[in-house]
């Protein structure tokens, strides 16, 4: 047995405890681990699945395991295939855009490993074409035809993932974890590094040569109807009572056990972060990293897909393109080069531009990126591929069943057709787009006001003298357009959106529009979803899933929103058996009339709340967001001050009257995603008039 502990405690304290609660028991030998030995893979094994979703093309190959000679080598192998910049794979087939989403991946293990690679098909394109193309990217390797600087490119990148593990208690007690059951010792793993630096080019194509042939598993991933299996008899299900007031005389023992105190830390904006001007109109937010030399850098502009419906496509395009010193393909060695990543969100009322790596490298990166903000060079042929690539993805998204309900159809309850989601270019506005078109969208969006968010170890003075220094900070700059706006259909009858999905279970939301945001109901909001519906011990999640078997997923919350000027929703999600559909939503509905009552439970919620907001901490990234999120709500403190004051005085009453103003005998829009032949539509008119809808109705396209 191994504790894995990692975190703010006393290691001395720590270290008594653990002797005095474990040292009585007795030590037995160890059963040997043996694990089964597999025939070798001497020619290729072919799988086919077919299913509603979208095609894609996954190999594995099979190795030894972690402890084995293989582990380091694969490593290398990996990240010279793909890195997520410029690997073989990176520059090769995603930035040319032969596939779509090709990767590669590892899973270690200890009695095997496997090496993954994947991706889906460009339109027209064959799973046979797609597998061509990724075991060319191996044949590359084992030429030996990657240039000699990827291999220190490569072990900076895993320096820098280590140390990015290493931030957070979570890493550093998983990497306890992971090599206690490994059965490796801890000093294999902390060397690793320094072991793969040792390895020649040479070792890396030798490796490949042998390991790498038609000792593969290819699986094959279609689309279409998928073949049934033999249908499984339902059993019969006797429903448990839930005995949510009575506890174990274990639990009685361990909860009437004292614990220290532990106090909260709350954020102070006005202290927590350093404001500085960048110019007039830009502000610089900044927070000091004293673990590190990591750096992330963000540019945030309150401006997205609402104002400008080519902006994401504008962005996506910069990522295929170079400048001109530098090819595509040279633009991301470089950035590899220095240890550093640029990545874009963009989303429909804002967008992050970010760039990230090592501060001896802050200087060249920022250089680097401020080239390709100004410089960037069209190139036609790109475009023509990505016009492409964003249609294959647009049809692809119509088979995801969690894009489909979870986006599309969310959307399309709250706002009708027309909504943010559906605020996208046409396909004939996509194929009329030109490189120029584009290049000016991204040159006039740079020159809307926004603001540049630090987190890392350069000084304030040092980080400013950088920045000032990029061409797009020496212009003036204009205010942000307007976006469009959606209105949010308010629930005055119940309605049942229907779209047919080829699948065995139904998956249901119900939403019902609540008030608009409102800061001073956080608290008690809070302490309701802890009770009812927001996590494994909710009453919502007990009755559904753990007593009647109803649903092999359920939650139901009532969902603040991200943004001042929207409403809150009651969001209530099942996932369950088609043949369930009808007792699942008469469990519901009864819970939705009348919450339980469980004295032990409420004690609990709150006990919860308490002990969660006094051991979490908001620190790096998260105290530059935790602003960024107060902002869009019109805060200017840290929220989790009032709930950690106010919900210890709250009663059962609080949230039950809570409950039957927001939840009781409310009108609902309930959206299904299941196979219609399997639907009960005789129960689901008994929820409201029932619409089918078309994909092309709830995408917009």
């Amino acid at each position: 047995m191994a504790i894995c502990i990692a975190g703010d405690f006393d290691p001395d304290a720590a270290i008594r405890m653990i002797d005095h609660k474990f040292s009585g028991l007795e030590a037995k030998e160890v059963p040997e681990f043996h694990p089964p030995v597999e025939q070798p893979i001497t020619e290729p094994i072919v799988k086919t699945v077919t299913g509603p979703e979208a095609e894609e093309l996954v190999l594995g190959f099979r190795f030894g395991g972690v402890n084995s000679g293989d582990a380091d080598l694969l490593t290398l192998v990996d990240k010279i295939l793909f890195n997520h910049t410029a690997g073989l794979i990176d520059l090769n087939l995603n930035q040319q855009q032969k596939v779509l989403d090709a990767g590669s991946m590892l899973v270690m293990m200890k009695d095997y490993s496997v090496h993954i690679l994947s991706a889906h098909p460009r339109e027209g394109q064959s799973l046979d074409e797609v597998k061509a193309l990724l075991l060319q990217q191996l044949d590359l390797v084992k030429e030996g035809n990657f240039p000699d600087w990827l291999l220190g490119a490569i072990i900076n990148d895993l320096k820098l993932e280590e140390l990015k593990q290493y931030e957070s208690n979570r890493g550093r007690a998983e990497a306890f974890v992971d090599t206690y059951v490994w059965g490796m010792e801890w000093e294999r793993h902390v060397n690793r590094i320094e072991r793969i630096e040792k390895i020649t080019k040479q070792e890396i194509v030798d490796f490949a040569r042998k390991h790498y042939a038609a000792n593969y598993v290819a699986v094959y991933k279609q689309n279409g109807k998928r073949i049934s299996e033999g249908k499984i008899q339902k059993p019969p299900i006797t429903p448990i009572k839930v005995n949510r007031d009575h506890s174990s005389s274990f639990a009685e023992k361990l909860l009437a056990e004292k614990t220290g105190i532990v106090q909260p830390v709350f954020l102070d904006f006005s202290k927590d972060i350093g404001y500085y001007d960048l110019t007039p109109e830009i502000k610089l937010h900044y927070v000091p990293n004293r673990e590190n030399d990591i750096y992330n850098l963000y540019f945030i502009f309150d401006t997205g897909g609402n104002q400008n419906r080519k902006i994401h496509t504008a962005l996506d395009y910069l990522s295929y393109l170079g400048t001109s010193k530098l090819t595509p393909a040279q633009f991301s060695q470089e950035l590899y080069k220095l240890g550093a990543e640029f990545t874009v969100l963009t989303a429909d009322d804002y967008v992050y531009l970010k760039l990230s790596g090592l501060k001896e490298n802050f200087p060249r990166a920022i250089a680097l990126l401020d080239e390709l903000l100004k410089d960037a060079q069209p190139d036609a042929p790109a475009l023509e591929k990505l016009k492409e690539g964003i249609l294959k993805e647009r049809a692809d998204d119509k088979l995801a069943k969690r894009k489909i309900l979870f986006e599309a159809m969310v959307n399309y309850g709250k706002y009708g057709p027309k909504s943010p989601f559906t605020n996208v270019l046409s396909d004939s506005e996509i194929e009329a787009l030109s490189p120029e078109e584009l290049l000016t969208e991204i040159r006039n969006f740079m020159s809307y006001r926004h603001r540049v968010l630090y987190y890392g170890p350069e000084t304030p003075e040092t980080l400013l003298r950088e920045l000032k220094g990029m061409e797009h900070f020496g212009h003036e700059f204009r205010p942000v357009p307007k976006p469009e706006q959606y209105q949010e259909l308010e629930t005055t009858k119940n309605h049942v959106y229907v779209v047919d999905y080829d699948m065995n279970q139904a998956e249901i939301i119900m939403l019902s529009r609540g008030e608009p945001y409102d800061a001073s109901s956080v608290p008690l909001v809070t302490l309701f979803n802890e009770y009812y519906g927001g996590g494994m011990s909710s009453v919502v999640f007990q009755e559904m899933r753990e007593a009647k078997a109803l649903a092999y997923s359920v939650f139901s919350v009532y969902r603040l929103p991200k943004e001042k000027e929207k409403h809150s929703y009651l969001f209530s999600y099942i996932g369950t058996q088609s043949d369930k559909l009808p007792d699942a939503l008469q469990g519901f509905k009864a819970l939705m009339n009348k919450l339980p009552e469980s004295p032990e439970l409420f004690t609990s919620a709150k006990a919860g709340i308490d002990q969660k907001i006094r051991t979490e901490r908001l620190t790096k990234n998260e105290i530059l967001f935790a602003l960024e999120e107060s902002r869009r709500l019109g805060i200017d403190h840290d929220l989790r001050k009032d709930i950690f004051e106010k919900t210890p005085g709250m009663e059962f009453s609080d949230i039950e009257k809570f409950h039957a103003s927001r939840f009781r005998d409310k009108k609902q829009v309930m959206l299904v995603l299941g196979k219609k032949s399997e639907l009960d539509l005789k129960t689901l008119g008994k929820y409201g008039d029932i619409t089918f809808l078309t994909l092309k109705e709830i995408f917009g396209y």
